[in-house]
């Protein structure tokens, strides 16, 4: 398959974004991830920071100028094969409706299924984590199903609930702490998805393949 060409802009002086063309797809979140893992063996590239359909790189300029650092990309990306991450399999169950999603009826609404149909659909999703980001631990992922995608509300709420699993544009994930939020709320887990004192603060990684499991539905 032929690369996606990449747009590169300068971030300040030690900073290289490396952009590409939406939609975000699975097969470019690959690419991005070996992107990164080849950037980290460069001269002068200190720390590589994934993002949706883009990849951030951190250099040091004394080691290694901006053009240099373009060339490399540039002739690096052609070549990169689409590598997948050994994502774990994770379980994340979830009460669906009710005061845990309050947004259900909403997007049975907009999509013109009931609510036990949103509820099945969305449970019975393959999701993979593209990247984490917004707040630490929140899991941006692919793999929702299209006639689940529900815009934003129109008005954010100041406060949504920690652990509430969501459902923005065309993508699903979950809150990982108390934070002002757009996102459609379905439902909400019972799993911490951060803990900032644990060997590993967030329980989802780049990679990972998520299932929801129905754990209770109210309409």
């Amino acid at each position: 398959m032929t690369a996606a060409p990449l747009r590169l802009h300068s971030l300040g002086e030690a900073a290289l974004l490396c952009e590409l063309p939406a939609p975000a797809t699975l097969a470019q979140q690959q690419r991005i991830w070996a992107l990164a893992a080849e950037a980290m063996q460069w001269r002068g590239v200190q720390e590589v920071l994934p993002g949706m359909n883009n990849l951030s790189l951190l250099f040091d300029p004394a080691q290694i100028d901006v053009v240099e650092l373009e060339m490399q990309v540039l002739s690096a990306w052609p070549q990169l094969a689409a590598a997948g991450i050994q994502g774990r399999q994770v379980e994340i169950p979830v009460a669906y409706g009710g005061e845990s999603g309050p947004d259900l009826a909403e997007v049975a609404r907009h999509t013109g299924l009931s609510p036990a149909e949103v509820v099945r659909r969305h449970s019975a999703g393959r999701y993979v984590v593209y990247l984490l980001g917004f707040l630490p631990g929140f899991a941006f992922m692919g793999g929702l199903a299209p006639e689940l995608a529900t815009p934003r509300r129109q008005e954010p709420r100041l406060a949504v609930p920690a652990r509430s699993v969501g459902i923005g544009g065309e993508q699903t994930g979950i809150y990982p702490l108390v934070s002002p939020g757009g996102w459609q709320l379905i439902g909400r887990t019972s799993l911490e998805m951060f803990e900032p004192a644990a060997a590993e603060p967030t329980r989802l990684r780049p990679g990972d393949q998520v299932r929801f499991v129905v754990e209770s539905m109210e309409a």
